[in-house]
Parts: structure tokens; C-alpha cells; sequence
């Protein structure tokens, strides 16, 4: 069956939300260049309202080690999001210092950047359209072309990702912008998101 994933949580109701729906990951932006950013206590705080079926994965983009390593540390964090330019050596030193699993975005636009996803030493590989979240979905043919787990994101709504777990049968999908209404999460567009991955399986 196909994950979900909720992205760019930053307040409590959104974190009951996930709850609810059962989600299988709860994604925080915990980059502080970003709106969306929550600290380590935050999360740490709203981990205590999660089932435990639900996992929380802290987004970070080309942050320093120490930084990543501390924030994960202190917020109790299950997986680790690398959502930039950081390399198979950063990954690397990340998991030998937190011993979490990590989750590396790449962008699809070629056959080369297909080749670095199926050779990251990520346990995981997200598929978007870009950093910092743009709402927009990228070619699906080279998710096609991946021969490993991944996490497709970018540009998922409730109306598309029917569509996109037919066609892509992806190990994970991700959502944060699409099942928001103006910038705040909608409960119903969750539920709505959510039911439409769960009904295809």
C-alpha cells in the first residue's frame, strides 16, 4: 500500500489532522529560511500526539552537520530530509552520527538525474519539482524510470494523486501545499487526499 506523507506541519490542529487521517509519515520544515519552519521543541511536543504507526521526518535544506544532527537530536526525529545540494559524503556523516534514516530529494529533469537517484546512499529518494516547495509537478516519466523505492512529491493534490498512484504505484506519496488553503491546512482536502490514495489500493 502506498505511504502518505503530510509535509510543511506547523501548527497543532495540523498535526491532529495527520493523526486522524493515520498518516505514515508527519514531514516539519525545520530550516529556519523557511515560512513553514517549526523548532525541535515544537515537534518533539506534537510527536506526543501522533500514533505511533506515524513517523516524523525533519526537512532540512543544505543546513550544517551540527545543526541537523542537534535539531534531530533534540525533536526526537524518525527519518532525516535532505532537501538540497548535499552529497552522498553529507549523507553519509548524517547517518553515522544520528543513525536515522534519510530521505534525499532529488529533481527529475534527466536521465543523469535519474542515474544520481538510483545511486544515492539514501535509504529513501523523494521525487519533486523543486526546493522549498513549489506546487508544481514535474515530468512523471523519469519517476517511471526509477528502479528503487521512492517518495513522489510536487504538485500532488487531491484531484491528481488518484492519477499518480495508478500510474507510478510510488512507495510513498507527499503532500504540503496541495491540501492547504491559503497556506493553512485543510482537514478536507486531507481527507480527501488521503481516500484517494487508499481507495486505488
Amino acid at each position: 500500500m502506498t505511504k502518505i506523507k503530510f509535509c510543511g506541519l506547523r501548527r497543532e490542529d495540523d498535526v491532529r489532522y495527520a493523526a486522524m487521517l493515520d498518516a505514515d509519515y508527519a514531514g516539519f520544515i525545520m530550516s529556519q529560511k523557511y515560512a513553514r519552519y517549526v523548532s525541535p521543541e515544537q515537534v518533539l511536543d506534537w510527536k506526543a500526539l501522533l500514533p505511533p504507526k506515524t513517523q516524523t521526518v525533519g526537512v532540512f535544506v543544505d543546513e550544517p552537520l551540527d545543526y541537523v544532527i542537534r535539531s534531530a537530536e533534540d525533536a526526537r526525529l524518525d527519518l532525516i530530509q535532505l532537501h538540497g545540494n548535499e552529497d552522498n559524503e553529507y549523507i553519509n556523516a548524517i547517518r553515522s552520527k544520528t543513525f536515522l534514516r534519510v530521505i534525499k530529494m532529488i529533481r527529475p529533469e534527466s536521465e543523469e538525474d535519474v542515474k544520481a537517484a538510483r545511486e544515492s546512499v539514501a535509504d529513501y529518494i523523494l521525487l519533486d519539482s523543486g526546493v522549498g516547495g513549489t506546487g508544481k509537478t514535474f515530468n512523471w516519466f523519469y519517476a517511471g524510470r526509477m528502479t528503487r523505492d521512492y517518495f513522489l512529491a510536487g504538485g500532488l493534490t487531491p484531484d491528481n494523486i488518484g492519477e499518480a498512484v495508478r500510474k507510478l504505484h510510488p512507495f510513498a506519496v507527499d503532500v504540503s501545499s496541495g491540501v492547504e488553503d491559503d497556506g493553512v491546512k485543510d482537514y478536507s482536502k486531507m481527507i480527501r487526499f488521503a481516500r484517494e490514495v487508499r481507495s486505488y489500493e
